[in-house]
């Protein structure tokens, strides 16, 4: 079966790569840390129910545990095989598998979080899939989204990767949350996002 667009990108790496780092499309490890650490300085995921959406190899959850940081439970959401079966194997670590596409099956792929996050996930979404899945995100999420998206065309040097104005996504924010925080500067060209569902 051929994959979505958005995921093509993800299926030709792992036809060269496998499950390794490079099928992540991350620039790098160092590029990959510096989100992770914006979206846990912008929401604490300590005793929470987290909802790793296109969690890849679940690289979030090993690094909330490196730094001491621990959710009540870690749901990591891939559609990948490659890449759900590395996340598979780190259920010794927590880690609980839903292999989900999450833009088809929202409901499922979102049950039961207090908090869904997208790392990365986003950057191969067109517009509308982009403010779709942040829609049904947060419409299940029982406390908040956060997610990074890219700013500027900075770091979306790939035909596959789609930047989005701040502007257009704040005022989307604004609509939806009752609270949004921002976080940006720790990246140029990238932007992390908490829509809040109480002020």
């Amino acid at each position: 079966m051929t994959a979505p667009v958005y995921l093509a990108p993800y299926a030709k790496a792992v036809a060269r790569y496998g499950g390794a780092f490079e099928s992540l499309l991350w620039a790098s490890p160092h590029t990959q840390a510096l989100r992770f650490d914006a979206l846990t300085q912008a929401v604490d995921l300590n005793d929470r129910a987290v909802v790793d959406a296109g969690c890849g190899r679940a690289d979030l959850l090993d690094y909330l545990l490196q730094r001491n940081i621990r959710p009540r439970s870690y749901v990591g959401v891939e559609a990948v095989d490659a890449l759900a079966d590395e996340a598979a194997a780190k259920s010794d670590r927590g880690a609980v598998l839903r292999r989900e596409d999450f833009l088809t099956e929202p409901q499922r792929a979102f049950a039961d979080a207090d908090v869904v996050v997208f790392s990365g996930s986003l950057n191969t979404l067109a517009p509308a899939q982009f403010y779709q899945s942040l829609q049904a995100a947060f419409d299940v999420a029982r406390e908040c989204v956060a997610f990074n998206y890219l700013c500027s065309s900075n770091l979306a040097g790939r035909d596959y990767l789609t930047w989005h104005r701040p502007t257009e996504v704040e005022s989307f924010a604004l609509r939806l949350a009752r609270r949004v925080n921002v976080w940006d500067g720790y990246l140029d060209g990238d932007c992390t996002v908490v829509l809040w569902k109480r002020a």
